[in-house]
């Protein structure tokens, strides 16, 4: 009997957790589902016999590897900067390792390790990274074996709302971590366009937008992740002229967006300290110039004019002109806007959010030029089961699955980026309704 560990059963575990438990049974596994909180983890147990719940104190070592040490295989759906404790614990007890979340420096200094105790640790098996890696090199690969050049690759991913949940003017509501959409895009983004490299630092990233369409869902604008020069390497193409991976939100919300960023209310480098009574208007008010007269609207649209009534409208609308006070007196900047966004950003019971990638191909073929289209729009069912936790929670879900069964062999460090991995996995993947439409436009 095999043994699975999974760490941290949230939102986004629902569907990975579903998966494995339904077949506990049929497979002859147990699973141990371990949580900060053991309600949460007992209630997706599901009283099953095959499941356990159980408390886990991440700051106590002995507590942790005792939990870690009953399993042969350990999922980690953890806050990433946690997955380097999780992993040396798998790596001395010698239990394999898998994640949805990048690949950090911390697990590349272990690879030799991983190799010589002939353990699998995978990482980036969600859906951005993940999906998005198995997705691009299944066409990439295909594309190479008939003999053609990829002489151009971009790439965007997008959580946000299904139109029919589209409620609010700046049709966005949180289905992710709410502090990674805040911070979004901090930092400098790197990629290259034909040949020439370029370089947007956070001041200028919402201004530089390309139109990414989608036959049924629309259109949204797409900017560039922070770095989409490494993945030259990663997926074999270290020559290609043009590669940029980057992330969707509907049209209008980044230049909405900006706003925060330029005023400075995205920041999370240092903490205000406020006095009582101090509102959401005053908050505003406190990143823009002093004057004794001009309201804070005039004083936005001076400092910024490109700022328009329809932006304004937006800002109000999530309550910041108000004269309510702050939820959150002390705190970054970041940090206090989170607090505000999370309350009118918040997902109702019956909201249905969407998953939009789209991947745009630029071939060479012996018979001319040709772009390939490759699309997926997944949609939710409700606040529980997002499209978010089925398209990170899945892939990670059916790897595991594979990997016990035998069909994936590899060993060592990996991202799914090889057929052996990501050909099996998009397989599962179409029979739970996550499928590409590919369009092949010759030229």
């Amino acid at each position: 009997m095999h043994t699975l560990l999974i760490i941290g059963t949230g939102k986004s575990s629902t569907y990975l957790i579903e998966y494995l438990v339904n077949t506990a049974l049929k497979k002859n596994r147990y699973i141990i589902l371990a949580d900060i909180n053991t309600e949460i983890a007992a209630q997706k147990a599901k009283n099953n016999p095959h499941v356990q719940a159980v408390a886990i104190n991440l700051h106590d070592e002995e507590n942790r590897k005792k939990i870690v040490q009953k399993a042969n295989v350990v999922i980690s759906m953890l806050p990433a900067f946690l997955h380097a404790v999780i992993a040396n614990d798998c790596l001395e007890l010698g239990k394999h390792f898998f994640t949805a979340s990048y690949e950090s420096d911390q697990l590349r200094k272990l690879s030799s390790q991983i190799n010589d105790k002939d353990l699998l640790f995978l990482n980036e098996c969600g859906l951005d990274p993940g999906v998005d890696h198995m997705s691009a090199m299944k066409i990439i690969h295909q594309e190479q074996a008939k003999g053609n050049e990829i002489l151009g690759f971009k790439s965007y991913t997008g959580g946000i709302l299904a139109p029919e949940s589209e409620d609010n003017p700046w049709k966005y509501k949180f289905t992710w971590n709410p502090r990674n959409v805040v911070l979004a895009g901090q930092g400098v983004s790197r990629f290259i366009r034909n040949g020439k490299y370029k370089y947007v630092p956070y001041h200028m990233l919402f201004k530089r937008l390309e139109t990414i369409s989608f036959e049924d869902v629309g259109d949204f604008d797409g900017y560039p992740n922070r770095d989409s020069l490494s993945y030259r390497k990663i997926y074999g193409l270290d020559d290609i002229p043009t590669m940029l991976r980057g992330t969707l939100r509907r049209v209008g919300f980044c230049q909405s967006w900006d706003v925060f960023v330029q005023l400075g209310m995205t920041d999370d480098s240092f903490e205000m300290d406020l006095p009582n009574g101090f509102t959401k208007r005053m908050f505003v008010n406190s990143f823009l110039p002093y004057h004794d007269e001009k309201s804070i609207e005039i004083k936005i649209i001076e400092l910024l004019p490109w700022v328009t009534d329809e932006i304004i409208s937006k800002i109000a609308w999530l309550g910041l002109l108000d004269d309510e006070e702050l939820p959150m007196l002390k705190g970054s900047p970041a940090a206090i806007l989170q607090v505000i966004l999370e309350e009118k950003w918040k997902l109702k019971p019956n909201d249905r959010d969407m998953i939009v990638m789209q991947h745009l191909f630029e071939i060479k073929t012996e018979n001319g030029y040709k772009t390939i289209k490759s699309s997926l729009v997944c949609k939710g069912e409700n606040q529980k089961y997002t499209a978010m936790a089925k398209t990170v929670g899945l892939p990670l879900a059916i790897a595991v699955d594979l990997f016990l069964e035998g069909k994936i062999k590899s060993k060592g460090l990996q991202i799914p980026i090889y057929p052996e991995i990501y050909q099996p996995i998009l397989n599962a993947l179409e029979q739970e309704g996550i499928i590409f439409q590919e369009e092949e436009i010759r030229k």
